[in-house]
């Protein structure tokens, strides 16, 4: 009994200690946006209880660059991303699960084998018909949210997420659907889909996160002011206020909020459907 009790303290003292560490930096970032401008940041040792606490940081950040506008294109960016990736992902991963069609297998592992391409590597020809085809903002401000959305429309790990899900749902739900006369599409999307909602949750926050803190394309894609999400905009801080910490911390946190309050919002799915990519195929 002492051995087990001993043993199972070790693991909580090692997940505690973990999750400390994890949480750090977001302490110490709150920390650093509440101190005030006669505090100094680099103090050793490190101070994490302001002793000139103040919400100027957030005040200033909030007035002194157009943090509205970052805010909804980034709500905008995301947005899209959100919608395309469930839709797109949703219909590409039905017939892999529920269809059986020559090559299906060679199609599917050939999407997973996508996986392993980061974004960098492919980053450079993605631009260059980006720009043949004239996304970019320099053109209009839609055909900018378009440029910056078309590449994350749709993923190899969507594709595996909804897939996994399909195939959980019992093939006699399906041949009910059809002897009540249901097609394809309305089997699919009055039928099976509403049967995975705990994992278009999932996909939900995966996207959302991704797509919310999405810094390299943007910064890359974006040329006017005005178009800025909040991760480009945030950045731009460094040169306008002399890398005031203060204020990047502040307008950090400001960021962090829509991904917090978007969490909680479908946490009551995303507990059940994140096992859903475990599920043998």
């Amino acid at each position: 009994m002492l051995k087990k009790y001993l043993g199972k303290s070790l693991i909580h003292t090692i997940l505690i200690i973990t999750s400390l560490l994890s949480v750090f930096p977001f302490i110490w970032l709150t920390s650093t946006s509440f101190k005030g401008i006669n505090e100094d940041i680099f103090a050793y040792p490190p101070q994490i209880i302001p002793q000139d606490f103040t919400w100027v940081n957030y005040i200033d950040v909030w007035h002194r660059v157009n943090f509205v506008g970052y805010f909804v294109n980034s709500m905008i960016v995301a947005a899209l991303t959100v919608i395309l990736n469930l839709v797109l992902s949703s219909l590409a991963a039905y017939p892999l699960a529920r269809m059986s069609f020559k090559g299906k297998k060679f199609v599917f592992f050939s999407i997973l084998a996508t996986i392993m391409i980061p974004f960098q590597a492919i980053m450079l020809p993605v631009y260059i018909i980006t720009l043949k085809l004239r996304l970019i903002d320099s053109v209009n401000n839609v055909m900018g949210y378009i440029g910056l959305v078309m590449p994350f429309a749709v993923s190899a790990f969507g594709i595996f997420l909804m897939r996994q899900a399909f195939l959980k749902v019992p093939k006699e739900v399906e041949e009910a659907a059809i002897v009540d006369g249901c097609n394809v599409f309305q089997m699919f999307w009055r039928i099976v889909l509403p049967m995975v909602k705990p994992t278009l949750a999932v996909l939900a926050v995966f996207t959302f996160i991704g797509s919310w803190g999405e810094f390299l394309w943007p910064s890359i894609m974006l040329t006017k002011d005005s178009m800025y999400t909040l991760p480009v905009g945030i950045n731009n801080l460094q040169g306008m206020f002399s890398a005031n910490w203060r204020f990047i911390a502040a307008g950090s946190i400001i960021a962090t909020i829509p991904i917090i309050i978007f969490f909680l919002f479908m946490q009551r799915y995303f507990i059940s459907g994140e096992n859903d990519g475990a599920v043998k195929g």
